[in-house]
């Protein structure tokens, strides 16, 4: 039990105090299933997630379902809690994890993947799926890193593959069937009663689609290490997994109640969701797989849930959530009605990023009429070449003239997104990214001169060809290139007035590189890594590359042959029985 004496010991208390605005609390005893959904990340972060909050609202508006909240503690209050031999709970009734029927996580990154583990042993829950019983918690996962579900297939009893809106019903009315009305958490036991055998029931929830079972499915290796068969051991069991998509995007439920945090996060605003997927082709982008097909919430429903969740939670900050805000259909006509329906209230609209094109010139001004955030473009690359390769086509005088109205609009903030070690990247395409920055500094130079502040943020990161790509077959580059190349721009930007630099670790993105690609084996080496103390791997202050290194080698892996191997194109990749919907195309080989 987390009382007042604990959190004085801690920072941050209000992490763990549960309470805010808007909080869904029920009794246990009047309800037949009880969820968690565990964020393994703090809590400003998992606040900040929009997905955990839809989750949430749904199962909360069924009368026969208790969802609560577990975010990932803080080493402070970690080292509190094993020490004084308290389980990790929900905030809504500080239930221990282990006396959910389900207890459900959102991999976002693969980077937290340690985290679940140490959520799961904070929890009362066996680690592994094959250690489990009836009375254990069924430990389901969703998000984006489930495209490849292998590296964490030992942790998790079945994984959703693409949208849980519809499938989380589906699970949650399954398993209510083949519970006990009473004798199940709620009434004092561990985890739930099952009516059938625990195999018995994954094997059902195997037929739901979208749904992973990764113990039903066994994995065989060549002598090379390469995959030589993942296959069902069961008949019935399906070969693919289609991921489940949501088409109608008005009809589904969207969260305009959330709880409301009592402490800072990550990103406190209203987020509004626009649409999902995206037309473009960009061979890098593994999201345009996992969210395909483009779709579109309506101008009037926005307009209801803008004004729904304002009035609910007073956010001043409107988030226009997609993977290419500009692509929405009527986005201009979407920015002036939200202007005039939060007219005289100060509420600001941000886009996270912009396309670059003539039809979007106008966009910078109609947002600046409330306040101003800031504005993101994404290059990705340093020229047209390169653009060329990877498929992302760029206007630069249509960015330079975007960037010069937003300016004169009274904009002080522009964000550029680039990355390195991209295929057939040259030096000329390094000086390209100097070249770029130089050139939009300054146009901010000219425009504000000794005038009020202003600021153009570079952030670079090491490129990793993720599944379900065009390149997910390419290798990635090394790591002395890679801080080579790093270093070379740091060293030039740098020098530029008003231009700061953020430049990802290179050994983070080696890590995540090794994790994204990697098979089965590598529940091994995570579960290494956590033993060796890893966790909280996103944050630069803990990571510690040599922990994972050794964790690698102690299993008898080289994480070479997940990163910087290329794949030939008949090779068995350990995501090929995961069904996107989309017909991926290779990049030819350099």
């Amino acid at each position: 039990m987390i009382d007042d004496e604990i959190l004085n010991l801690v920072e941050r208390p209000g992490r763990y105090i549960g309470s805010e605005i808007n909080m869904v609390k029920k009794d246990h005893e009047k309800v037949d299933i009880r969820v968690v959904v565990g964020f393994p990340d703090t809590y400003e972060v998992g606040m900040s997630h929009l997905g955990m909050k839809i989750i949430y609202g749904i199962l909360n508006n069924l009368t026969y379902v208790a969802c609560e909240r577990a975010f990932a503690p803080w080493i402070d209050m970690e080292e509190v809690m094993r020490r004084r031999s308290i389980p990790l709970s929900s905030l809504e009734t500080q239930t221990a994890l282990r006396d959910f029927d389900i207890v459900g996580f959102s991999l976002q990154s693969e980077l937290n993947y340690t985290n679940v583990v140490n959520m799961l042993d904070l929890g009362g829950i066996p680690l592994r799926s094959d250690e489990r019983s009836a009375v254990d918690p069924l430990v389901i996962a969703g998000g984006p890193c489930c495209f490849n579900p292998e590296p964490m297939a030992d942790f998790i009893d079945l994984f959703i593959i693409g949208e849980a809106e519809d499938v989380i019903l589906e699970i949650v009315n399954l398993l209510r069937l083949k519970v006990s009305a009473k004798g199940g958490s709620a009434a004092g036991g561990k985890g739930p009663k099952l009516k059938v055998k625990r195999l018995e029931l994954l094997k059902e929830m195997a037929r739901i689609e979208g749904v992973y079972v990764p113990s039903l499915y066994e994995v065989t290796y060549k002598a090379d290490g390469t995959i030589k068969y993942l296959k069902p051991k069961l008949p019935g069991v399906a070969r693919k997994i289609r991921k489940r998509v949501v088409f109608d995007l008005d009809r589904v439920f969207y969260p305009t109640a959330p709880p409301i945090p009592f402490i800072q996060t990550v990103h406190d605003r209203m987020n509004l969701e626009i649409m999902r997927g995206c037309g473009r082709e960009c061979r890098f982008c593994q999201s345009r797989a996992i969210y395909h097909p483009k779709r579109e919430r309506s101008l009037s429903r926005l307009l209801e849930l803008a004004k729904e969740t304002f009035y609910n939670t007073g956010y001043e900050d409107i988030s226009l959530l997609s993977l290419s805000s500009g692509d929405y259909s009527r986005i201009e006509e979407l920015l002036v009605r939200l202007n005039e329906a939060f007219d005289g209230r100060g509420v600001a609209i941000s886009l996270p990023s912009l396309r670059v094109e003539r039809s979007l010139w106008e966009l910078p001004s109609i947002i600046a009429k409330v306040r101003k955030t800031g504005l993101t473009f994404a290059p990705e690359a340093g020229t047209d070449r390169l653009r060329g390769v990877i498929n992302k086509r760029l206007d630069m005088e249509g960015l330079v003239e975007c960037i010069l109205r937003a300016y004169r609009a009274g904009w002080r903030k522009v964000k550029l997104y680039f990355m390195i070690g991209l295929p057939t990247e040259t030096q000329e395409d390094l000086d390209g990214i100097c070249r770029l920055v130089h050139r939009l500094a300054n146009i901010g130079a000219k425009r504000y001169r000794s005038q009020r502040p202003w600021k153009e943020t570079v952030s670079i990161s090491p490129f990793i060809p993720k599944p379900h790509t065009s390149f997910q077959w390419e290798p990635m580059m090394d790591l002395v290139k890679l801080k080579e190349r790093g270093n070379y721009l740091r060293e030039r930007l740098i020098k530029m007035n008003h231009v700061k630099v953020d430049l990802h670790p290179p050994n983070l993105s080696y890590l995540e590189a090794a994790l994204a690609r990697g098979d089965r084996r590598l529940s091994y080496v995570i579960f290494r890594a956590w033993e060796k103390g890893a966790k909280f791997d996103g944050w630069t202050e803990f990571f510690r590359f040599d922990r994972w290194m050794e964790a690698f080698c102690e299993v008898d892996l080289d994480p070479e042959f997940y990163v910087t191997r290329r794949r030939s194109f008949d090779e068995n990749l350990p995501w090929d029985h995961i069904d996107v919907g989309v017909k991926i195309h290779p990049f030819p080989a350099s």
